[in-house]
């Protein structure tokens, strides 16, 4: 007995149309064709599948045992299919990533690196801006990931995962006025020398935030946090750093909670909504498993 997947697959159509005209016409196939391909499955199988007598083509006991057995059979090649298409994806797709400057949270290049190494026909980029930069690109299909900053809140319109949320701090040498503080409030920086994260940074965005209605004068800027903290100690200005750096020991710096306790220096891995590509859903899950 040789039964063909297209037998089955008209013999569903058929069922599912109620009629072999229009079954056809969703198969896109000349409706003589799918008669004799269903008859000739009859013959095979030595019973008659479908109920022809009335308005609409109905299967008869054992034609709906064929249907269910029929289903379950195009489920499994199309699970297949599935399964090649994926591997291909990941051995001709793409993977575009997008990342703020994030400071030690989290090595998107090396995570890309790794992937690339690993599937070499996959054509990998990576880009570097800003947060509202990132996020226009992901809303308009151009990147499929990117790690962004989120301290005014983390866009509903994305799928996002968190990676680091913290409040902040501020450093400031021992002879600073402000050193004699409990806590530093944003307006307390007004007409200060401040050295503040580089534009483009997660941090950097929760330092604008908060210090929004207040005139500072960023006197120089670094991505990396420890950079900042070295600037302040050696009386460049003011540091705003997060708060896993208090911990830093120093003689030459004072930390002093930042009375800012609504902004938060937060980062969130964000993609659209909707499936990913087989590259670009693997390069996701590299990135989350790295957090």
């Amino acid at each position: 007995m040789a039964v063909q997947l297209h037998q089955l697959e008209y013999l569903v159509a058929v069922v599912d149309d109620g009629g072999f005209t229009r079954a056809a016409d969703r198969l896109r196939i000349a409706q003589p064709g799918v008669s004799a391909q269903v008859r000739k499955l009859e013959r095979e199988l030595g019973h008659e599948l479908l109920d022809r007598s009335g308005h609409r083509v109905r299967p008869t006991a054992v034609g709906a045992e064929v249907v269910a057995a029929a289903r379950t059979a195009l489920a499994a090649v199309a699970d297949v299919r599935r399964v090649v298409e994926d591997l291909d994806g990941l051995l001709r797709g793409q993977a575009r990533v997008g990342m703020v400057t994030s400071g030690p949270f989290l090595d998107v290049p090396g995570v890309l690196a790794d992937f690339a190494a690993a599937h070499p026909q996959v054509a990998c980029s990576l880009l570097e801006a800003g947060s509202a930069r990132l996020t226009t690109l992901l809303r308009e299909g151009h990147l499929d990931v990117a790690l962004i900053g989120a301290a005014g809140g983390v866009p509903d319109d994305l799928v996002t995962d968190p990676v680091t949320e913290e409040s902040l701090v501020v450093a400031v040498p021992p002879s600073d006025p402000l050193a004699a503080s409990t806590r530093v409030a944003p307006a307390d920086l007004a007409g200060r020398d401040v050295v503040a994260p580089a534009e483009g940074n997660a941090l950097r965005e929760a330092f604008d935030l908060a210090c929004a209605s207040v005139a500072v004068r960023v006197t120089c800027s670094a991505s990396d946090p420890t950079v900042l903290a070295r600037l302040a100690a050696r009386g460049l200005g003011i540091a705003v750093l997060p708060i896993s750096l208090s911990a830093l020991r120093t003689e030459d710096l004072v930390m002093l909670p930042f009375d800012a306790p609504d902004v938060r220096a937060r980062l969130v891995l964000a993609r659209p909504r909707g499936a990913q590509g087989p590259a670009a859903a693997a390069v996701t899950r590299a990135l989350l498993a790295a957090r």
